[in-house]
């Protein structure tokens, strides 16, 4: 078995790095929308959602920041064009968005995809014996879980 610098097992970390760049263009998208919603958003949740979007696109930035920091760890190189975000992407993309309900349901459900990606690197991390990237994906995922019952709650 060829491992890596880390001592991970070189196949089980490509296999990652692939995982890894699908999230980091999702949460691309996911940020862009979240700018868009943050300058959009209209009516009486206003002065709240405004404050709040902005602080999901700043907490969002972040991660993207250590999502491909991890891919370098990982000796990966970290996409970076529109284009491949797009091409990778199964966030929706949020046009125009700016009324209140229909802005915190694409967030609610950006962040469901988003934990379905998390997920499954969660389980090639585990399997590659890799605690950096699963110990990222348990703190991205228990947050963004606490994040859609709030948001779910702000809905019903």
């Amino acid at each position: 078995m060829s491992t890596t610098i880390l001592g991970l097992d070189q196949n089980k970390t490509e296999n990652l790095v692939v995982s890894l760049n699908s999230l980091l263009a999702n949460f691309q998208v996911y940020y862009q929308n979240l700018r868009g919603l943050h300058w959009n958003i209209k009516g009486k949740s206003f002065f709240e959602l405004h404050v709040k979007f902005e602080e999901f696109y700043t907490d969002s930035q972040e991660k993207i920041d250590m999502i491909a920091e991890r891919i370098l760890t990982l000796e990966g190189t970290p996409l970076h064009t529109f284009a491949e975000y797009s091409e990778l992407s199964k966030v929706a993309v949020g046009k125009n968005i700016s009324k209140d309900v229909d802005a915190v349901k694409l967030v609610v459900n950006s962040l469901s995809e988003l934990l379905k990606i998390e997920r499954v690197i969660l389980n090639e991390s585990d399997a590659a014996n890799d605690e950096g990237t699963n110990s990222m994906m348990s703190d991205f995922i228990a947050e963004q879980e606490k994040t859609i019952w709030m948001l779910n709650s702000w809905l019903n």
